[in-house]
C-alpha cells in the first residue's frame, strides 16, 4: 500500500519500494551507518556457495538459523537474499510528533522515552510506552513481547521509531514499531536508504529483527562475486528490456544506489520469477499434450444425438456450444484432456458435463462426476437421472451414506460395465470402487479437493480418464493464467434465455422489520426465501448457538401454522439435513434459515428472496455463490444484505460491488483487489502463487510479457536445447525438486 505523506512539506520520510527518491548513496557511505560491525567480514565461495546452509554465515550459527528456517522458511544464503525488503526508508528525515495526523501512514519520530506501563488484561493487556520531542509526545503499543521488550527499554533513552500511525483517544500511537537508539547528530547530511524486513516477533527475541536482517544481508552480497549469481535469463531479454545483470539487480533490490536502479533491478527480478512460472507451466502443459496418451471418442453416436435432438430442455447458449466444441476436439485426439470449465452460477455447466458423459458412453466408456458434498452430488443425480429417464442409460449414486446393500450393487455394476455414470462424493475414490473402463472424470467445484485426492481417479483406468475440472467461482483470467497455466481453459461467459437479473440491495439492522415484510409478501405470491447466517466464531457450538438465535427471531416474524421453516446446518446428521433440505425444495416450508452449507448446488427455482444475515462478514466470492441460489427460475428475484450500522470500508466495498454488477468475472476481479491472490480460495494449493517480489495485480504487464515470452520460446525450442537456452536450460534443472510445483489436476 503506498504510504501517504508523513513527512514535512516537501520531504519523503518514509518510502515505498516503488516510490523511493531519487538519492544517490553508496555502499562505502551506508556501511558505517548500519554494518560498521561487519565490515571485515569475507568468506571465499564456489559455484554452490549460495546452496550453503544459513548457518554457515557468520553472525547466524544453529541456533539462529533453526529459528529462520521455522519463522520465515530461509535455509540457505539464497533463501535469505530472495526474502527482500518490504519498503526502503530515508533514515535522515524525522517527523514533529505535533505533524502526526489522522491521514498519515508510516512515520519516524525521534524522542525521550518518559514512561513505561503494562495496561488491561487477558487480549487487552498491552506495553504502552510514552515518547516525547519538542513538539509534543505520543504513544508506543506492544501486544506481544511485552516482558523482553519492556526490560530493553530505558527511561530516559532517545530512540528513533518507525511504524505505522493510528490514534486512540485522540492520541497518536505506534503498535509494535521499529526502534533503536538515537543520536541527534544523524540527523540531516548524507541521504540514507535503508531496507526494511520481515521479521517476527520471536525472532526479534532472538536479535533478528529486520535490522539484524539487513546487516546479514549487506554482509552476504559484500562477500559476493558476480559468478556466485550467475545469470539465467537469455541475452536476448536482457537486451529487450535493458535489464540489469542478475547480480546488480540483487544488489540494488536490497541497497538501491538511487530511484532508477531500484526500479530497472525490482522489474528485472519481478519478469524473471513470473516467467520462470510460465516457463514451467509452459513445459508442463507441452509434455501432457505430447506424451500424455488418452483414451480417443471419435464417435458422436446415437445417445448424444438422441439426447441433443428429443431430450435437451433447452437451446444451448453459444457459450455451451463452443466449450462442448473444445471438449468434443480434446477427446478425439488421443492425449488425456485436462480442462477446466469456468462458469458463473446458473451458466449451464452441468450440461456441458452430461453432454460429455453420453459421448463417453457412445464411445463405450464409463464416466464419473464427483462433487464436495452430499447434498450437491444428490441434486446432480436427481437432475441427470430426470434428464436421462428415457434413455438407455444407468446413473447410480455413491456417497458416505450409501447403504451396505446399494453399495454393493453399484460396485458390481461398475465394475461389471452396467452403470454408465456414476455420481459420488470422496466415496468414489476409495480403493474398492473400481471401473470396467473409465473415460472421463469430471470434477465439480474442484478448488475442494486436494491434488493427491483428484490423482487417484487417474489410477482407476489402465489409460488415465480425461479430466473435466469445473468451477463455479469465476477466477479472474489474470490469476487463471497464473494458478491454472497449465490446463486448457474453457469460459461459459453467457446465461441461459429467460433468466431476469438479480436485484440485490444492502439493507441495515433497523430496517430488519421492513425486509421481512417484504420476505411475507413474496411468500403471498407462492414464493420462497432463504435466511443465510455467517459461521464467524471460533467455536461449533457458538456458531450454532447464533444460528438457533437467528432460527427464533426468524419464527417469530413468520409463527406456525401460517408459515413453515427449515433449518440446515453443518452439524446436522445427514439424514435429518437431506429431509429439511427436500422439504423445502418440495415446497413444505416457506423459508431455509441456513448457515453457508447451501452455498453451492442447491436448486430450488421457486425461491425469490436470498437473506444473507451480517453481510460484511462474508467475502465476494462466498456472496456472489449464496446470490446464485435464487433467480434460477422465471421470476423476479432478490438478495437482501444485511448489516449492521457500522462495516469497514472494505466491507462497504464488498456490498457495493455486489448492489452494482452480477457479472461473476467482475466481481472475481475485484475480489482479487481487494483481498490479494494468496487469499482467493483454492489457489494456495497450486503452489504457483506464493512468488516473493512479483503482485499478479500490481505487475500485470510483466506478467503478459513472461507468459508471451515463455510461449514463444517453447514454440521455438522446446526442448530448450539451443545453444542460447542453456543457461536458463541449466538453471531450471539446478531448481528441479527445490520449488513446490505441483500440476493442478
Amino acid at each position: 500500500m503506498p504510504f501517504s505523506a508523513c513527512s514535512a512539506p516537501g520531504k519523503n520520510s518514509c518510502i515505498h519500494p516503488n516510490h523511493i527518491p531519487v538519492q544517490q548513496i553508496t555502499k562505502n557511505s551506508f556501511q558505517p551507518l548500519i554494518f560498521a560491525s561487519n565490515q571485515s567480514f569475507r568468506i571465499s565461495f564456489d559455484a554452490t556457495i549460495l546452496s550453503s546452509s544459513i548457518e554457515y554465515l557468520k553472525g547466524v550459527g544453529p541456533l539462529r538459523a533453526d529459528i529462520l528456517k521455522k519463522e520465515l522458511n530461509i535455509f540457505t544464503f539464497m533463501d535469505l537474499l530472495d526474502h527482500f525488503p518490504l519498503r526502503h526508508i530515508d533514515k535522515t528525515i524525522v517527523n514533529p510528533i505535533s505533524s502526526v495526523h489522522p491521514a498519515s501512514e508510516y512515520v519516524q519520530v525521534a524522542g525521550t522515552i518518559i514512561s513505561t506501563a503494562v495496561m488491561g488484561e487477558n487480549r487487552a493487556k498491552r506495553l504502552v510506552a510514552k515518547i516525547r520531542d519538542a513538539s509534543g509526545e505520543m504513544d508506543l503499543v506492544w501486544f506481544q513481547g511485552i516482558h523482553w521488550i519492556q526490560k530493553g527499554l530505558q527511561v530516559g533513552q532517545a530512540y528513533l521509531v518507525f511504524g505505522r500511525a493510528g490514534f486512540f483517544n485522540g492520541v497518536p500511537q505506534i503498535t509494535h514499531p521499529e526502534m533503536e537508539p538515537w543520536e541527534p547528530s544523524r540527523a540531516g547530511g548524507k541521504a540514507f536508504l535503508e531496507p526494511v524486513y520481515p521479521s517476527t516477533e520471536k525472532l526479534k527475541a532472538k536479535n533478528l529483527g529486520g535490522r539484524q536482517i539487513g546487516k546479514l544481508t549487506y554482509s552476504l552480497l559484500a562477500s559476493l562475486k558476480e559468478g556466485d549469481l550467475p545469470e539465467n535469463l537469455p541475452d536476448a531479454f536482457l537486451k529487450e528490456f535493458n535489464f540489469p545483470s542478475r547480480f546488480d539487480a540483487y544488489s540494488q533490490i536490497h541497497f538501491p544506489s538511487s530511484e532508477m536502479a531500484y526500479k530497472q533491478a525490482r522489474e528485472r527480478l519481478v519478469f524473471e520469477e513470473l516467467f520462470i512460472a510460465q516457463l514451467r507451466l509452459a513445459l508442463i502443459r507441452l509434455q501432457r499434450h505430447r506424451y500424455s496418451k488418452g483414451v480417443v471418442f471419435v464417435q458422436v453416436g446415437q445417445l448424444f444425438n438422441s439426447f441433443y435432438h428429443n431430450h435437451l430442455p433447452f437451446e444451448l447458449t453459444g457459450a455451451q456450444k463452443r466449450v462442448l466444441k473444445e471438449i468434443r476436439q480434446d477427446m478425439a485426439r488421443g492425449k488425456q484432456m485436462n480442462r477446466l470449465l469456468q462458469g458463473d452460477v446458473g451458466s449451464g455447466k452441468t450440461m456441458v458435463a452430461l453432454l460429455s458423459m453420453l459421448l463417453a458412453a457412445d464411445n463405450g466408456f464409463q464416466s464419473s462426476l464427483m462433487a464436495p458434498t452430499e447434498i450437491l452430488a444428490t441434486q446432480h443425480y436427481h437432475g441427470i437421472s430426470e434428464l436421462l429417464k428415457d434413455m438407455p442409460v444407468q446413473v447410480a449414486l455413491l456417497t458416505g451414506s450409501t447403504k451396505a446393500a446399494e453399495r454393493r450393487r453399484i460396485l458390481k455394476g461398475l465394475e461389471e460395465g452396467e452403470i454408465h455414470f456414476i455420481i459420488g462424493t470422496h466415496a468414489i475414490l476409495e480403493d474398492k470402487v473400481k471401473f470396467h473402463s473409465l473415460g472421463l472424470a469430471i470434477i465439480d467445484e474442484q478448488h475442494r479437493f486436494g491434488v493427491a485426492q483428484r490423482a487417484k481417479l487417474w489410477k482407476k483406468a489402465a489409460i488415465p480418464p480425461h479430466i473435466l475440472v469445473m468451477t463455479a467461482t469465476p477466477i479472474p483470467r489474470t490469476l487463471a493464467m497464473t494458478a491454472y497455466g497449465d490446463l486448457d481453459y474453457s469460459v461459459i461467459d453467457e446465461l441461459p434465455p429467460g433468466r431476469q437479473p438479480i436485484t440485490t440491495v444492502h439493507r441495515y439492522e433497523h430496517a430488519r422489520a421492513s425486509v421481512m415484510d417484504f420476505i411475507r409478501a413474496e411468500i403471498d405470491k407462492g414464493r420462497q426465501a432463504y435466511i443465510i447466517f455467517p459461521l464467524i466464531e471460533e467455536s461449533e457450538k457458538l456458531d450454532l448457538e447464533n444460528l438457533m438465535r437467528g432460527y427464533e427471531n426468524v419464527k417469530a416474524f413468520f409463527p406456525e401454522p401460517k408459515f413453515w421453516i427449515s433449518m440446515v446446518h453443518g452439524r446436522q446428521a445427514p439424514d435429518v439435513k437431506e429431509t429439511n433440505m427436500q422439504r423445502f425444495v418440495q415446497k413444505d416450508t416457506h423459508i431455509m434459515v441456513s448457515t453457508t452449507v447451501i452455498e453451492v448446488g442447491v436448486n430450488v427455482p421457486n425461491a425469490t428472496v436470498m437473506v444473507i444475515e451480517s453481510a460484511e462478514k462474508f467475502g465476494l466470492s462466498q456472496l456472489h455463490q449464496l446470490r446464485g441460489r435464487v433467480g434460477r427460475g422465471a421470476d423476479k428475484s432478490f438478495c437482501i444484505l444485511l448489516t449492521g450500522p457500522k462495516i469497514t470500508n472494505d466491507a462497504r466495498e464488498r456490498l457495493k460491488t455486489m448492489c452494482s454488477t452480477n457479472d461473476g468475472f467482475q466481481i472475481a476481479e475485484k475480489d482479487l483487489e481487494l483481498r490479494g491472490p494468496g487469499d482467493i480460495e483454492g489457489t494456495r494449493q497450486s503452489g504457483l502463487l506464493n512468488f516473493k517480489l512479483a503482485d499478479i495485480l500490481m505487475d500485470k504487464s510483466w506478467l503478459d510479457a513472461a507468459k508471451q515470452r515463455a510461449q514463444m520460446l517453447i514454440e521455438t525450442d522446446p526442448t530448450l536445447d539451443l545453444p542460447l537456452h542453456q543457461r536458463l536450460k541449466g538453471y531450471l534443472q539446478m531448481q528441479k525438486g527445490k520449488l513446490a510445483w505441483s500440476k493442478i489436476s
